[in-house]
Order: structure tokens, then sequence, then C-alpha cells
């Protein structure tokens, strides 16, 4: 499918969830609202659905005439409604109806004032001395597609589509052969911003191409999230300084960057801990081209090199302020990297219980958990955090990579502390020499933490360095051609309990390990061992 191919517009649809349609094409609640005059149809404040004319002053009107009424809703019928910055409003819920997009307009080239039919989006306010503490993305929200800042009560939903076709993405491939420069002012790169709201719904939409970040939603608390379809080149959504979050039911494919990504970065001048968060019955994925998860024809990429199938579920990697009672359940990953849990700009990663996981053709290792020093923050107040208290139990991982184990790793001053990690299956390629039993990974606290940085692994089912209180039970690695390497490394690991591991033999490589117990495992006979350093088991 040629995504831009006007002629295919209905290829463009998202099928969502649907409106149950009453009056006037409109769901029954909203024609109640009409009744009461409440409802603000984007028609009638002079918005045309032509997909040449730009509607971005009269939603924005409709829009504003809600919000002078105490509130309403606003429908967006059908049609193809060219927009720069729309301006969301307390007590407003924006309806985008069945075969209604909302299409971003084209910004200016570089060098040019304007863009599409002399028009732009709002420039990117000042962050101040704030702005070095995080990416150029993180410290701006009104150089978006849809933004609001200190709102309360707003909601988007419908099965329409939020179409970012002029927004910048930042990526050297351009889909329609046109760099647009995120840092040029009149250039947008979100397709919906929100920096300190409360009680936000976002719900049955689709989003096509959302630029940078298809959600940017920073210091947003009481935020649902449900049943959302992302189609993207850049980052689904990222979840920073939020809390009393709930994601639920939602598709992501992210070829180029992460799907659903929590983060707790300095980008509101104050470190704020992203906590109460539930992500459950999510895909998220890297492996389609653009546009072919919502028009259901899921092909794969056709230049699988050009992209890094990252398309994750991933903590971090901003992390001033922390991540505190997390949960990510019935989740799949497809043909994407695994689960990252990261701490290294001087947070705390602590409680946080993952489950019913399945992955397949992960791209690095199925878990990635990092607690590092890269300390992006003020130098006088960023100290090394901790990452503690995390159990994850119930995961399938079906032909991962065999350049990375999962990697699991702390810093010698500072262990990850008190993981369980239970009724885990990975079978993964395999096939790797012994010149790869003998890597040595350098630590790179400082580094940014991905698993590429770390370079191939010396184990190839868990890497484990700088641990205190690590269980493992009901485990299982199996490799699907035979490999060099060990199952498990252990580096400065202290207090590790595996009861019933199945792995090839030679499962263990321990090297600076205390007090590590071995039961009923098919890996190696039951041994219990105070140190041990250099031993193989």
């Amino acid at each position: 499918m040629n995504i831009v191919d006007a002629g295919r517009r209905d290829l463009l649809r998202a099928s969502g969830l649907g409106l149950a349609m009453g009056l006037g094409g409109v769901a029954p609640s909203l024609a109640a609202n009409a009744a009461t005059g409440a409802l603000f149809n984007v028609r009638d404040y002079g918005a045309t659905g032509d997909g040449k004319t730009l509607d971005t002053a009269a939603i924005n009107r409709a829009i504003d005439a809600a919000a002078a009424a105490g509130g309403g809703t606003v429908l967006v019928p059908s049609g193809d409604y060219l927009c720069f910055s729309l301006h969301l409003k307390s007590r407003v819920h924006l309806v985008l109806a069945q075969g209604s997009a909302i299409i971003a307009a084209d910004s200016p080239l570089p060098g040019q004032a304007t863009g599409y039919r002399g028009g732009r989006y709002d420039d990117a306010e000042s962050n101040g001395v704030f702005d070095p503490y995080q990416d150029y993305g993180h410290n701006h929200w009104h150089n978006s597609l849809m933004w609001g800042e200190n709102l309360h009560d707003i909601s988007i939903t419908g099965p329409g589509l939020i179409w970012g076709r002029g927004l910048s993405h930042g990526r050297e491939i351009m889909t329609l052969g046109i760099a647009f420069k995120a840092e040029q002012p009149g250039v947008a790169n979100k397709a919906i911003a929100l920096k300190n709201c409360r009680n936000v719904w976002l719900a049955d939409f689709s989003i096509l191409k959302g630029g940078h970040f298809g959600l940017l939603l920073t210091g947003v608390d009481n935020l649902t999230i449900d049943n959302l379809k992302i189609d993207t080149d850049r980052d689904g959504m990222d979840i920073d300084c939020c809390k009393n979050v709930r994601v639920s039911n939602c598709s992501v494919n992210s070829p180029w960057d992460d799907g659903i990504c929590p983060k707790s970065s300095y980008a509101l001048g104050y470190p704020r801990v992203t906590e109460n968060l539930t992500i459950t019955n999510c895909h998220v994925t890297g492996c389609w081209d653009l546009g072919t998860m919502l028009d259901g024809s899921f092909k794969r990429l056709t230049d699988p090199v050009a992209a890094r199938l990252t398309g994750r579920i991933k903590c971090g990697t901003e992390s001033n302020g922390g991540f505190k009672n997390i949960t990510i359940s019935n989740c799949v990953f497809d043909g994407c990297q695994g689960l990252a849990l990261e701490s290294v700009d001087g947070a705390q990663l602590e409680d946080v219980t993952v489950s019913n996981i399945t992955m397949r053709d992960v791209s690095s290792c199925p878990l990635f958990i990092r607690l590092g020093a890269r300390l992006r923050g003020p130098k006088d107040s960023t100290k090394v955090g901790a990452l503690r208290r995390v159990s994850i139990d119930n995961l399938v991982a079906h032909n991962s990579t065999a350049l990375f184990s999962s990697i699991i790793s702390g810093i010698a001053a500072q262990p990850i502390e008190d993981l369980h990690l239970s009724n885990i299956f990975i079978d993964h390629q395999g096939g790797a020499g012994p010149d790869r039993a003998t890597i040595k990974m350098v630590d790179k606290d400082d580094d940014y933490p991905e698993p590429r940085n770390f370079g191939p692994t010396p184990s190839h089912g868990f890497f484990l360095r700088h641990i205190r209180n690590l269980q493992m039970s009901h485990v299982e690695v199996r490799p699907a051609a035979p490999d060099a390497r060990v199952a498990f490394h252990l580096e400065d690991v202290t207090r590790a309990d595996f009861f019933a591991v199945t792995a090839p033999a030679p499962a263990f490589a321990l090297h600076r390990v205390k007090d590590l117990r071995v039961l009923w495992s098919r890996a190696t006979p039951d041994v219990t061992l105070v140190a041990a350093d250099g031993r193989t088991l």
C-alpha cells in the first residue's frame, strides 16, 4: 500500500470499534448532548473536510465554543481535515467519527517560514535551563498537531484517524522525500502533546505516522489510554512523569523507536516519579511496513536493515524521577526488541510486576534490565539510583536473536536488588561459536543503556551482573542450534537461588559469586556454594 496515495484513502481509515450511530450519524450519547446544546459540529464552524482547505481555525473555533459553554462535545464528522496546531481545552470531548481524519498539514521546509498554504505550527516554547537534561522532543509540547497545557477533564475518542503526514519524524529515510526539521520554527513533531493535565481519556482512535511521538504525555495524572492503534515511524506513546495511568488494549507498530515508553524525565523542571501505572492487553511490534497494521495487510518490512525493529515496551531511558508501582501484563511482543526496565539518571525503579508476556522474533534480547550511571540531570543533585523488587512471571520468547542473551546488570557500587524470575521459557536461534564464549563485557556504566551498546554476550540465556538476591525458578533456555556459550553468566552476584532450571550443559559460568544454590534442575546437579570465581557448572 502507498500510504500517501490520496486516491486510496479508504485504506487509511482505521477500523475501530465504531460508534453505535444514531441521530444524523452521531452516537446516541452525542445525540443527547445535541438536545441540550452541548454538541459542537466542526462543520458548523466552517470546517470543510475536503482534504485541501486548511480547517485549523474552524476546529479551534468549535473547541473554543465548547469550552466557553462550560464544556461539551466537539464532533469531527466524516472527512479529511487538514490542520496545523489544534488547541485542546478543559471539559471538551473531541470525537473523531468513523471516516474522519485529522491530517497534519505540511510543515515549513528548511529555510521557509511557512508550510502548506502559508500555515505553520505553533512554535516550540522554551523550557529554560532544563533543556539539556532530555532530548529536544521531550522539552516542548506546543509544536504539535494537538496540544494542551494545564488542562483538566479532556478526552479524545472515536474510531477516526489522526494522520501526522506533515510532521517531522527525524529519520533519514523520509516517507515523502521531504525532511521537516523539528528544531525549525513552525515545524511540529508530535501528534498529541499534553503537559500538566489531569483526568484525561484517550480511546478508540488511530494514529498513522505520529512524528517523533504519537503521544507525548508529561505530568498527566488520572490518565486512561484504551484501544488505540498507532502505526508510526518513531515512539508510539511516551508516558512521562505521570501518575495513576491505565494503558489497555492498544496496538503499536513502531519499527524505528519504542512502542509504549514510560519515562520520568526532568522536563517539568524537577524530578517527578511515574507511578501507579498499568499496561495490559497490548500488542507492540516493529516489523510491519508503515501503515500496514492499520489497513490490516500486515506486510513485513521490505528493508529490515534500515529499520531498528524497536517497537518494545520500555521504562526509560529518561529516568530522573523514577518508576514505582508498575504492572505490565498480558502483552505480546512481535518482531521487536524485548522488555526494558532502565534507571540510569539517578532514580529509583521499584515494585514492578511483569506477567503473562509472549515474545516472537525478538531482535535483541527478551529482557533488558539496567541500573546505570548516565546521570543526565543537575550535577549537584543527580546521584546513582536504585533498581529493586522486580517480579517477572510467565514469559515465553520464541526465535530471539542469538547475538544477545537477556541482560540484567547493575553497577559495582550499586547492585540490582531483589529480583524474582519464574516460569520463563526462551528458545533462541543459537549457533554461537567458542569465540563468543570468551567475550569480556565492559560495564559501560555511563553509556546510553541499550543492548547493542553492551555488544554480544558470553551467554545465550542470561547475563547477570551486579545483583543482590536473585531468584530464578522454572526457567528453560533452549537454543535451536548448538551454542558454545553457557546459558547463565553470573558476575558479582550475591545470594542467588536457581530452582528447576533447564539448559544445555555447561549451564553456568560463575565469576565472583557468593551464596549460590542450584536445586532440582536439569541444567546441573544440585549444588550449594559459599563462593565461586572462575568456575563452570
